[in-house]
């Protein structure tokens, strides 16, 4: 006999165990939610936060009084410590697990199952939350009905094997917030570590940065040259955590325009990237980069800048790692055009000051920083791999493809 067919059924959502079944979440319990909060119940600072669906899962930016919470609270529906909430708006399907603290959620925006502990766990349905697909209804702004929520599928094991499947993706989760948890830590190590090293010291000598590199911003390149194949356009999108990462757009422009008119704007093996718009200060370290052979031929765009290094006094190294400073960001952020995201240029750039110790002097602070960055990245990379290992536990643990019995 198959032993696919032995053990394993034919249901609606594909091939599940025998002793499985196919449930809907709305088989599991109501869909609730808190009472409605108007806006002028609320204050911006206060006793009891209040998270809209734009703040669920963030800091809040609202507050209620801790008598209406109370009675609230006490008069109509509250989740219960452990219950899965849901944003129903915007990006739906998000999660947050309610530990018990006092806040308050916005009605219909965000919602909760209460389920029947005995039929399905919060554990275990926490990560049916993570797989769930949803039959949204919606323009620009999706919504997550309850009628949507409760008629959702999912393949739903006995109560013992719930408990094993929660068991080991909840370690998975928290093997990777731990190591995310080190990343942040590292990260904050290292940005004190650059504020303390590029921090003028007595002799150092203060300099303009036109007296020690060349630096260009790209061209507005017109809609109307793109073309689908060619010389692959520049933008600030495509710098992101530091890499170069030039599948996340398809603008190109002509071999004939790009090594013609545009030819003075290919950019250069080792050359120094930047993005000059639509970046917050906070997140600007994350927007430098450095270009390699792979990545050419490469054209300028709008919104971007290179720097090529003009002086022998100024380490390459210890530039990159300059405009990723607290410095450079203070005195772009003065110059700069816009509150949120900065847009600056060469105007701006050429104001700008940086102070050099010895070339040897710059040289060693730049290892010491690259080498931190080097195990940033390894970290990283080690995140993205366990990442990949929980997807694949996920797809093979709640499909019962593998079982833990």
């Amino acid at each position: 006999m198959d032993l696919v067919a032995e053990k394993y059924k034919q249901t609606e959502v594909g091939l599940i165990p025998n002793d499985w079944e196919v449930r809907t979440l709305g088989n599991v319990g109501e869909v609730k939610m808190c009472r409605r909060i108007f806006n002028n119940e609320t204050s911006s600072n206060g006793t009891i936060p209040f998270f809209k669906i734009g703040t669920f899962g963030k800091e809040p930016d609202a507050y209620i009084s801790k008598e209406q919470y109370d009675e609230y609270r006490k008069r109509f529906s509250f989740p219960r410590k452990g219950d899965i909430l849901i944003s129903a708006a915007g990006t739906i399907g998000r999660t947050i697990i309610y530990n018990g603290e006092d806040a308050y959620f916005q009605d219909s925006n965000i919602v909760w199952i209460e389920n029947d502990f005995e039929t399905v766990s919060n554990e275990f349905l926490y990560h049916i939350y993570q797989v769930a697909n949803y039959n949204t209804e919606g323009g620009t702004i999706q919504r997550l009905y309850n009628s949507i929520l409760k008629a959702t599928k999912f393949k739903c094991p006995p109560k013992a094997e719930q408990t094993a499947i929660a068991t080991a993706l909840s370690d998975a989760d928290a093997l990777i917030s731990s190591l995310e948890k080190l990343i942040g830590k590292k990260r904050n190590i290292k940005q004190g570590a650059m504020q303390h090293l590029l921090k003028p010291k007595e002799g150092w000598e203060v300099k303009k940065l036109p007296d020690l590199v060349w630096f260009q911003e790209g061209p507005g390149v017109r809609n109307s040259q793109f073309t689908s194949s060619g010389v692959k356009l520049l933008n600030g999108t495509n710098i992101e955590d530091g890499k170069l990462i030039l599948e996340k757009t398809d603008r190109y422009i002509s071999e004939n325009e790009a090594f013609g008119w545009y030819s003075h704007f290919l950019v250069d093996n080792g050359d120094i990237l930047i993005a000059c718009s639509g970046v917050t200060i906070d997140k600007f370290e994350e927007k430098v980069t450095v270009a390699n052979s792979t990545h050419l031929p490469l054209c300028m765009n709008t919104s971007t800048m290179r720097f090529k290094i003009i002086s022998n006094a100024l380490s390459k190294r210890y530039f990159f790692h300059f405009l990723k400073s607290k410095s450079f960001k203070q005195q772009i952020g003065g110059k700069a055009t816009g509150s949120a995201q900065l847009n600056f240029g060469p105007s701006h750039v050429k104001m700008v000051e940086i102070s050099l110790p010895t070339f040897e002097e710059q040289d060693n602070i730049a290892t010491i920083l690259s080498d931190m960055d080097a195990e940033i990245s390894a970290l990283e990379s080690k995140l993205e791999k366990y990442r990949k290992v929980k997807l694949g536990m996920m797809q093979n643990l709640l499909t019962g493809k593998i079982r833990l019995i």
